[in-house]
């Protein structure tokens, strides 16, 4: 966790030039909103206004959790390992999402219980699966730093790979459950406000629930005011693991895009560990679970899209490529107002 004295402000030159770039292309000042806000926050994160996207990645984290065996998913443990197989094959939802927009996928084994046998799947495993939250603590403190560090070093990695952006994914049955256990600690919220359905449950199940989430807060009593020790009571291989992605991006100057619900918990953490991250994240979707917007707004940050997304593996974040492809495409390439020999528009949002 050294790295972490390596992260810097972003670079502010880069911002204005890019603003200034804006506001001389031939419309509406500020007409394309928080796309336009989106180009000149990775202006500021690359260091250069020339902003480009050609190179994506979305990295999907998958791991078990042991509190699956409480019955609170529709689904056992062992369909984390069927889809990662899926993503690893190119087959799954994220693939084809990806696919449309070139985004290449990469499955990451953070600590599923099950080893899957293909050499396309990245091998992070923290442990098989994490522990009972019910009844204890989901990992050791050294467990949740070895997965925030794997988190970091697959930025590292992509980023010398020549990767310009990444999205965040997550592939864990039971995710919800330590996901809403997080945000209620954070959030200072009870947990029937923050935990929806999840892949889907009718209200008997929901209730349960909920009573597994309260029983396992006050099992393990977790300090809001130290999140790694948070992560380690009452998270998931798989959040940890995307928490050391948004360090990463922080550390290696690289934007990381926060999915939906589960992906921006992670992105919270990443801003409680060290909170100059913020400034190096991009916020694709408003997730359909109940917290997913509070999360957003506790981190002061604004969705793109807002369309009930609940599918999870990073499809929410991929859908944010072609928006800003469409944005980049007039930054780059539309007309100014001095080739148009038209007067500039002035800003009078200042005044």
């Amino acid at each position: 966790m050294e790295r972490l004295c390596k992260i810097s402000e972003p670079d502010h030159m880069a911002m204005e030039l890019s603003e200034c770039k804006w506001n001389s292309v031939a419309k509406p000042l500020k007409s394309l909103g928080l796309l336009e806000k989106a180009v000149t926050k990775i202006a500021g994160i690359t260091g250069n206004a020339e902003v480009k996207i050609d190179k994506r990645c979305t990295v999907v984290m998958c791991a078990d959790n042991g509190v699956v065996a409480e019955g609170v998913t529709q689904s056992d443990s062992s369909v984390t390992a069927l889809v990662a197989e899926s993503i690893a094959n190119g087959r799954a939802n994220i693939n084809l999402v990806s696919k449309s927009y070139n985004i290449d996928v990469i499955a990451v084994d953070m600590g599923m219980i099950t080893d899957v046998d293909d050499e396309r799947i990245i091998i992070k495993k923290t442990a098989y699966g994490t522990k009972n939250i019910y009844y204890g603590n989901a990992m050791t403190l050294n467990q949740a730093e070895q997965a925030i560090t794997a988190g970091m070093d697959i930025v590292r990695e992509l980023k010398a790979k020549g990767y310009d952006i990444l999205i965040t994914g997550e592939m864990g049955i039971g995710n919800t459950t330590t996901s809403s256990a997080l945000a209620s600690v954070i959030l200072d919220e009870p947990v029937r406000n923050v935990t929806g359905c999840g892949a889907g449950l009718d209200k008997e199940r929901l209730k349960h629930k909920i009573n597994v989430i309260e029983h396992a807060i006050a099992v393990n009593d977790p300090d809001k005011t130290k999140p790694i020790e948070l992560i380690s009571k009452i998270g998931g291989f798989d959040i940890a693991g995307m928490t050391g992605l948004f360090v990463g991006g922080a550390v290696y100057r690289i934007p990381v895009v926060i999915d939906g619900f589960i992906s921006a918990v992670a992105a919270k953490l990443a801003c409680m560990i060290v909170p100059e991250t913020v400034n190096f994240m991009l916020c694709s979707h408003v997730s359909k679970e109940p917290a997913g917007r509070k999360m957003l707004e506790s981190m002061g940050l604004k969705a793109m899209i807002d369309g009930e997304l609940c599918l999870g593996e990073g499809t929410g974040g991929a859908m944010l490529i072609p928006l800003l492809d469409g944005a980049l495409s007039v930054y780059h390439s539309a007309h100014r107002f001095d080739e148009l020999q038209m007067d500039q528009y002035e800003d009078y949002t200042k005044c």
